[in-house]
């Protein structure tokens, strides 16, 4: 005698789909587990029949990797070095670079400059945004002298607007700003989510590879700095670049973090100002403070963002706390690499005049120090600060210093000392091997922070005052 089944057929059973990024699933969940979303997921209708795809005819054959021909991936300049610079030559035809930033930090002004400067009559450029209207890109154009007859303006929110446009145009280089603001109306949710950007994204992509059109999506971060919207869209597109700076300072870096097509250790430097922004070629400027005699509590060191060397000064000083405990602010530094250098000073440095009193410490011109090869820098500026003697004139320091008090080594000592020697600086504290010394530089090799501190002139004892002596006619 046959039973029946009671099996529910694949067709009738239920499915849910997260709200919040569009990931489906036969089951419900509490939680997302594409987007870590609690409470999202929702039944929508029956689980989507399983399918398989069968064997197509092929759009290209295939070939032996020797006869592809290479040209069609050479890089093209975009009239702006520094950007030049991390992009590994300029802006490949068909390739996706997504650049991230904070709010006010200059993303718009940059890519407006790139897209005028990158137009001409053979390479048109299109910039759709979606964040401003064209009359306010306007003003900025007028503001930083990025006019072009062949700069492309629209302001569109509308993934299908946006398309339509590339019909019309066939741009070159397409500048979107930003991902965040465009949707589709065939997915479901609001701009800027998960499903939404990861569609946006997807389509600009494709039509990027098919009209062998560079394509710029200008990217928001989320509070902790990173990049927001779906871990995928990195995955996609070719290249991941970081705008960085503090809104309060004028040099902007650019990093790169992915790069198909070149290194991502290279950094770009730019300066931000009311007429626009323009590319550093030379930054150590920003970061140093010209003085006629050296002051107590300052110290240059020579930091490595990216390839490039960059000579930036630390300053720190103590004074008398009026409170139990005494008061650490920091800026431009790690506040756990400045405590551990005041608890290697108090240690092993024989420095107990540190632990009781307030001390502040910073650097100059914006730059934020976050390489060990700082430490040494630090230390001798708040010995120095502490002893209140000035270190000697033209002195910098390289090293990452120990627990126990020794001077490690650090990567790229030549890059960095001829760098501190192109600029004029003629002494340098470095560890143990520092290999090939630049000309007309004075190198110290320091084993330990002991030996570093002897770089400190000793101050002058103060003579007891004499009493004074009587003259001959009192006596």
């Amino acid at each position: 005698m046959a039973t029946r089944s009671t099996r529910t057929p694949a067709k009738d059973r239920p499915s849910y789909r997260c709200s919040e990024c569009g990931w489906t699933t036969v089951k419900w969940l509490g939680r997302c587990p594409e987007c870590q979303a609690w409470g999202t997921v929702e039944e929508f209708g029956a689980a989507p029949a399983v399918r398989t795809t069968a064997a197509g005819r092929v759009t290209t054959a295939a070939l032996p990797i020797g006869q592809v021909d290479g040209r069609q991936a050479t890089a093209r300049g975009t009239g702006v070095d520094e950007l030049d610079r991390v992009l590994g030559g300029g802006l490949v035809p068909g390739a996706v670079v997504l650049l991230a930033g904070e709010p006010g930090v200059g993303k718009s002004t940059l890519l407006l400059d790139v897209a005028a400067k990158a137009a001409s009559e053979t390479h048109r450029t299109l910039y759709i945004t979606g964040e401003e209207s064209a009359s306010q890109v306007r003003l900025r154009a007028d503001r930083i002298g990025a006019l072009s007859e062949h700069l492309f303006l629209a302001a569109e929110t509308d993934l299908s607007a946006v398309l339509g446009h590339l019909d019309t145009v066939k741009p070159s280089l397409l500048v979107l700003d930003s991902v965040q603001t465009v949707a589709s109306p065939e997915i479901d949710g609001a701009p800027g989510g998960m499903a939404q950007v990861r569609e946006v994204a997807g389509a600009l992509i494709r039509a990027s590879k098919e009209r062998g059109m560079a394509t710029v999506l200008v990217g928001h971060v989320t509070k902790d700095g990173g990049i927001a919207g779906p871990r995928l869209l990195e995955h996609l597109v070719d290249v991941v670049l970081s705008f960085e700076g503090d809104r309060h300072a004028r040099l902007r870096l650019v990093r790169g973090i992915k790069n198909r097509y070149g290194a991502t250790d290279e950094v770009g430097c730019f300066e931000l100002h009311d007429e626009g922004i323009t590319g550093l070629a030379d930054p150590s400027g920003l970061f140093l403070t010209r003085r006629a005699e050296p002051v107590p509590g300052t110290c240059l060191t020579v930091t490595l963002e990216g390839r490039r060397p960059l000579v930036a000064e630390v300053q720190a000083l103590t004074v008398d706390t009026q409170i139990p405990s005494p008061r650490r602010t920091t800026s431009g530094l790690e506040t756990s690499r400045v405590s551990m250098m005041l608890a290697v000073l108090e240690q092993r440095g024989r420095i107990s005049a540190l632990g009781k009193r307030d001390i502040y410490s910073a650097t100059v011109g914006g730059v934020r120090l976050t390489e060990p090869a700082a430490d040494l820098a630090i230390a001798l500026a708040l010995a120095s600060a502490a002893s209140d003697t000035p270190l000697p004139k033209n002195l910098v320091a390289v090293g990452e210093v120990g627990l126990a008090g020794e001077v490690r080594r650090v990567t790229g000592v030549q890059r960095r000392l001829s760098e501190a020697a192109r600029l004029g600086f003629t002494h340098a504290l470095v560890p143990g091997d520092a290999g090939k010394i630049p000309p007309g530089m004075r190198v110290l090799e320091v084993a330990d922070i002991g030996e570093a501190l002897r770089v400190l002139p000793k101050r002058p004892r103060r003579e007891a005052p004499q009493a004074p002596r009587e003259s001959p006619e009192r006596r």
